[in-house]
């Protein structure tokens, strides 16, 4: 495996056979893991040096029209909690992050209708006029071009909409009641247009999946070379159709952080809050597989666990805003720290 690695992190690519051969050893040998992701640190680490950005997670709403098999927000779970963050809240919140040193805000949530171009286009106004030096990043699912270029416009700079799967079958498997693989991949390309900077990605472990469709997840990020990777693990939730199924093993899931670095040296790639929740030192052993972003939460306290898409997430000591010195003390325990900067990327 090690010639693999090597010409992997020198070249920046594999035939697909090859990658399938890596990932399946990463994922079931302890050393070629360990290489790996040292491969990947290296990599990670010439390109940003040991600073982790940080960006303030902001959940705006918990109700969503999608249905999604996997998710706790979908529309038929109805033990869910439902809340929406109104705009004196998001502003509130903001503040609060600005105070902190947060230099990005993420504003997330399910695809909400009540979230119309008419409601966001003057809260990101706001934000980009009270806080003109930060970047803006949306989370919110598939929208129509024209919604994403009135919203680029209004001042937001990046836009997060994981493909969720390379497979057309796997997605549809997983979305039986959405608009298709074929129009999540539109919505990216729209978003590129618009001149955001895009953020792909996928759960690792989900029910139905193979290696086989992890490959194609990572060649097809490798093709459409997104600025952002967003990889965590699968993680069930007990009021959905996938909730008895088991969450996804956390080596395979960082042995797909540790190529998609090689594969995207350039890309912003989070220790997910998944990852976090899976393992009690997931989101470093992120960071120790190539990641260089954390997303600590920003969101009102009391409507954290709310925002639930799996169960127990972490949103709290070194996940949360407040908590930056503990995730500091965390950092620095590694020999990393925490870098204040937008963190924008630079091809």
């Amino acid at each position: 495996m090690k010639e693999l690695i090597e010409r992997l992190a020198s070249q920046h690519k594999l035939e697909t056979t090859a990658m399938a051969q890596l990932l399946h050893s990463a994922a079931n040998d302890d050393a070629t893991l360990t290489l790996l992701r040292d491969t990947a640190v290296r990599t990670a680490r010439e390109q940003f040096g040991r600073g982790v950005y940080i960006r303030g997670l902001i959940e705006l709403s918990s109700y969503c029209h999608r249905d999604c098999l996997y998710c706790g927000l979908r529309r038929s779970n109805r033990s869910a909690e439902r809340y929406r963050l109104t705009q004196e809240e998001v502003l509130a919140c903001c503040a609060e992050g600005y105070r902190l040193g947060f230099h990005t805000f993420v504003l997330q949530g399910g695809e909400d209708a009540t979230h119309t171009d008419e409601w966001l286009v003057p809260l990101i106004r706001q934000i980009r006029t009270l806080y003109p030096d930060v970047a803006i990043t949306l989370s919110l699912g598939e929208r129509s071009e024209e919604s994403y270029n009135r919203l680029r416009e209004a001042g937001a700079n990046r836009y997060l909409l994981r493909h969720e799967a390379a497979n057309a079958e796997l997605y549809d498997s997983l979305h039986p009641h959405g608009r298709g693989q074929h129009h999540r991949l539109a919505c990216a390309e729209a978003l590129h247009r618009a001149g955001y900077q895009v953020g792909l990605g996928m759960m690792v472990g989900v029910k139905g999946q193979t290696i086989g469709h992890l490959v194609e997840d990572l060649e097809l990020m490798a093709t459409m070379r997104p600025e952002m990777v967003g990889i965590g693990p699968f993680i069930p939730h007990h009021s959905t159709p996938l909730g008895i199924e088991p969450a996804g093993d956390l080596h395979l899931t960082l042995a797909t952080i540790a190529i998609a670095r090689l594969l995207l040296p350039g890309a912003l790639i989070p220790s997910t809050t998944a990852l976090a929740t899976l393992s009690s030192t997931g989101r470093i052993e992120g960071i120790l597989s190539g990641a260089n972003v954390v997303m600590p939460n920003l969101s009102p306290s009391d409507v954290r666990a709310k925002y639930a898409i799996y169960e127990n997430k972490a949103a709290w000591a070194a996940e949360a805003a407040e908590g930056l010195s503990a995730l500091e003390s965390e950092l620095h325990a590694i020999g990393y720290h925490i870098d204040y900067g937008r963190g924008d990327y630079y091809d």
